[in-house]
């Protein structure tokens, strides 16, 4: 099953006075491309993190965030008593007429003080599965991006067989009507030649043309492809070496064909071949 790169999974959960929300996001990139936000109170577990989004995401430019909002119930600042006494002790002695001096008091520097939350294993057990259920959703996210590719995929490939099947019929005629074309540029020559002589280098000229290995190559391929689709494994890269090799013998026959009729399949072919190419760059 085909996978896409690009993905999205969220999670929100309550826990004791916190809400906890992690977040990922992927899009398509050629390696592992990680960035991560975590609040201090996590950021020992940052590696760990990143071995967990390695091992089940492996390709892509992924953004990790873990968000966390107190509910009031827990401040993780408090106020800085010494401070704001020295402050109202100032004010008082500068008669500043003001009678709420314990406001003034409030705005002035270091008046707060965080306290540096220590990790509680516990709490960090339940984020842990947070990260695992959003990377599931995110896993979802992208099987059924890869279902929509697949599609595309197959409508593109059949669509080159469709071509190569016209060009299976067309080959005959191209060849007679290669062979007709010179015949007739030597009969416009009004020179004397041998003709038995012509018709070994003809046929040695037409041996040149053939695209016999081409197509039966070009079909091979094509039917890989499309089993490679329904491989139980998403591996972009493969597909990609396979769509190469697509590419190949279309520009094979193309250089062969000489054969407006036939060139112009060839056309066709390739723009659908440059249609899945760029699809591929996001198949994980």
């Amino acid at each position: 099953m085909i996978q896409s790169m690009t993905g999205y999974g969220k999670i929100n959960k309550i826990l004791a006075h916190k809400k906890i929300s992690v977040e990922i996001k992927s899009l398509n990139s050629k390696n592992l491309d990680m960035n991560t936000r975590i609040p201090s109170v996590y950021r020992e577990k940052d590696i760990e993190i990143r071995k967990i989004l390695a091992k089940n995401l492996m390709r892509g430019k992924v953004e990790f965030s873990i968000y966390v909002e107190n509910t009031g119930e827990n401040a993780s600042a408090v106020i800085n008593k010494n401070i704001v006494t020295g402050y109202l002790e100032q004010l008082k002695d500068l008669d500043t007429g003001s009678e709420d001096l314990l406001a003034i008091a409030m705005r002035l520097p270091d008046v707060l003080k965080a306290e540096r939350e220590e990790l509680d294993e516990e709490e960090w057990s339940q984020v842990n599965t947070m990260i695992l259920e959003a990377i599931e959703k995110l896993q979802e996210f992208r099987k059924d991006e890869g279902e929509a590719l697949k599609a595309d995929f197959i409508l593109r490939v059949n669509n080159i067989q469709l071509m190569l099947d016209e060009i299976l019929i067309i080959d005959k005629e191209r060849l007679d009507a290669v062979r007709e074309k010179l015949l007739k540029a030597i009969s416009e020559i009004e020179v004397n030649y041998d003709e038995n002589r012509f018709e070994q280098e003809l046929l040695y000229y037409l041996e040149k043309l053939d695209i016999t290995e081409e197509k039966v190559r070009l079909g091979n391929h094509l039917d890989y492809f499309k089993k490679e689709l329904e491989s139980e494994v998403s591996n972009g890269k493969k597909l990609a070496f396979i769509s190469q090799e697509i590419g190949r013998e279309i520009n094979t026959i193309g250089s062969k064909a000489n054969y407006a009729p036939m060139q112009k399949l060839v056309v066709q072919m390739k723009d659908d071949l440059e249609k899945i190419k760029e699809q591929l760059l996001n198949i994980l």
